[in-house]
């Protein structure tokens, strides 16, 4: 049993050792030295075999026929009737397909690791007034927990004192920062970007909000049964087949070397070589136009999804907010956006961000006085100028009306946009619509999926349901769940497989990971968390949206050509057969015909490298709708 496992955990190197041994028959060949030609093959078949002979007597010692011993007959054949070659040649197929394979279908076990290190170690307890720093797995239900600027929310709980910030981008995925105050519910794996709070554990270890994204994953990587692959169903009916007919006829004719001709040409080494090229044909052309495609399985099950499921923010979107409308009500547009990013600069806002980046300014002007209002904006003062810049309730308060901005506001709103106002010495200067921008070409890359035939494009996303459902309309997709934690994501997946769907999901965060994995194709962005693009099937490399469409036509192309491959192999061996039983095949024109028939495989595989899905600019889309800029 140990000699086994060590032949087998050799396997490939055995079949690199094979290729040799076969390259120096053929050269010595060449040179004319036959005695050395004979002994290089003959040693490559024995070497190659080994293994192959393992796995047909591991499978015949649980009752089943497989491939493996059809070759392990018609090699020890082979030999009986001096034709080495073909022998050291079959073996060394049979076992570079399957490295092939094995290297495609390889899956990464890296994610539940990743998490879990992601996951907070300690937490700070405060008792008797008293703050100690502890284990996060020493925190009890109903413990007063602080955290602090910077700080990693260890539990889920809710907030008993305090206010700030939080990125909470590994749960909701959401780019933009939450502001929660007293009473609000926080998360564990949650970041405090500024701000103290102080909170009320609920939830600890396993039952956490992340802790069950952990516990997803792991659920559903484990439920992801590896598809048995279709030369083993085939090997079923076809190596007994061949055994038969072999034998039959053996005894029929009482011609050895017939029956051991029909098990050498009937050893269906096109069909064992034509799989493993067309999957890592049509994995490399991904690899060239960007898509990662891990494996062959991945291939055969994307090439039949009919529903497209897709986080929203980082997905969809950009995943980062900007400023896509502005409209001045007040003095000098420039110099007031000018204004606003220089008060802009005083904090650390993502909206405030945003503007800064939009502005894109050399210099700055001084900023005196600055007071900010939480919850509200910024105050200051700039060459003698008061300034305001934060929300409709700064100004408000501050007796500015903003009736002037009524209509941009309300259409601003009602697109989903997030609203900056700038006001100077008593006046409404100006106002920014903010909002994450829907990626280029979203629309026209969801058309044409419909168009290749898929049948349900659904959004689920964190977000709220109003930002949701604009984005949704403005790209056509028939179905918008918002607010969803990513045990509901995972839940509505596990529904549409229930109803019999074959299922796609498109994700870049942390949270997505758990309907990443559980879907039947699970599609990462390539700028995504690494537990998102390990935990996936396929990855958009450069998170180029519009890859879906080649990736989605390029696993249907791949799925033909490898029937295709089957059909040639199958049909070049029933072919020799029926010639060989009526004496129109030989064993050398046989043996010809086969390896004819591997190279037409091969050359059949290799036809996808250089395919290509046509322009999305040709694609048409329905009711398209403008964004704003």
């Amino acid at each position: 049993m140990k000699y086994q496992q060590q032949v087998l955990q050799h396997k490939n190197q055995l079949a690199f050792l094979g290729g040799v041994l076969i390259s120096l028959a053929f050269i010595s060949k060449l040179a004319h030295f036959t005695t050395a030609y004979s002994l290089f093959m003959a040693l490559a078949a024995i070497l190659g075999s080994l293994p192959i002979f393992i796995l047909a007597y591991q499978a015949l010692r649980v009752k089943v026929i497989s491939i493996d011993l059809l070759v392990s007959i018609a090699v020890i054949g082979a030999f009986l009737i001096g034709e080495y070659n073909e022998s050291a040649i079959v073996t060394f197929l049979f076992l570079f397909g399957s490295w092939l394979e094995q290297k495609t279908l390889a899956k990464t076990r890296l994610a539940i690791k990743t998490l879990t290190q992601m996951a907070p170690t300690t937490a700070f307890v405060i008792k008797n007034d008293e703050i100690s720093e502890v284990d996060v797995d020493d925190v009890e239900i109903f413990d007063q927990l602080l955290v602090k600027t910077g700080g990693q929310v260890p539990v889920d709980g809710i907030i008993t004192s305090g206010e700030g910030y939080l990125n909470e981008a590994s749960v909701t995925g959401e780019a933009k920062f939450v502001h929660k105050e007293a009473g609000a519910t926080v998360f564990a794996g949650t970041f405090l970007e500024n701000g103290t709070l102080q909170i009320e554990a609920q939830k600890i270890g396993e039952d956490t909000t992340f802790g069950k994204i952990i516990e997803l994953v792991e659920e559903a990587q484990d439920s992801k049964s590896k598809a048995e692959r279709f030369i083993d169903r085939f090997a079923k009916f076809y190596t007994p087949f061949v055994l038969l007919l072999a034998l039959v006829v053996g005894l029929i004719s009482w011609n050895l070397s017939l029956a051991i001709t029909i098990l050498v040409l009937g050893c269906p080494g096109a069909l064992v070589i034509g799989v493993p090229v067309s999957n890592v044909a049509g994995i490399g052309n991904g690899a060239k136009f960007g898509v990662l495609l891990k494996g062959g399985e991945v291939l055969d099950t994307f090439s039949k999804v009919d529903t497209f499921v897709f986080d929203k923010t980082g997905t969809l979107t950009a995943g980062k907010p900007t400023v896509s409308g502005i409209y001045n009500y007040y003095g000098d547009k420039a110099e007031n956006l000018r204004l606003l990013a220089s008060v802009e600069r005083q904090s650390d806002h993502p909206l405030g961000q945003a503007v800064i980046q939009f502005a894109a300014l050399a210099s700055y002007l001084p900023v005196e006085k600055t007071v900010v209002l939480k919850g509200r904006g910024i105050k200051a003062r700039i060459n003698n100028h008061e300034v305001l810049v934060g929300n409709a309730q700064l100004l408000q308060e501050a007796g500015i009306r903003i009736d002037a901005a009524a209509k941009d506001q309300s259409y601003l709103q009602e697109s989903g946009h997030s609203l900056v106002y700038l006001a100077q010495d008593g006046k409404l200067s100006q106002l920014l619509g903010i909002k994450d921008q829907v990626r280029p070409k979203a629309q026209k890359t969801l058309a044409q999926l419909t168009q290749m035939g898929v049948k349900n494009l659904v959004m689920l996303t964190g977000d709220n349901k109003k930002a949701a459902e604009i984005v949704g309309r403005q790209l056509g997709i028939t179905e918008v769940h918002g607010e969803l934690l990513p045990a509901e994501k995972a839940d509505f997946i596990t529904k549409l497989q229930k109803n019999g769907h074959k299922v796609a999901f498109v994700g870049d965060g942390v949270n997505d990971s758990p309907s990443i994995a559980l879907a039947d194709i699970g599609i990462a962005m390539g700028n995504g968390t690494d537990v998102a693009v390990e935990t996936s099937d396929v990855v958009l490399m450069n998170s180029d949206f519009t890859k879906l469409v080649h990736a989605y036509a390029l696993t249907k192309k791949t799925v033909w050509n490898m029937k295709e491959n089957i059909a040639i192999a199958i049909g070049t061996v029933a072919f020799l057969l029926v010639g060989l039983i009526f004496g129109y095949i030989y064993m050398a024109s046989g043996m010809l015909a086969h390896e004819l028939s591997i190279l037409v495989v091969i050359a059949n595989g290799m036809r996808l490298l250089p395919f290509k899905v046509g322009k999305l600019d040709s694609y048409q889309v329905s009711n398209p709708t403008e964004v704003l800029q």
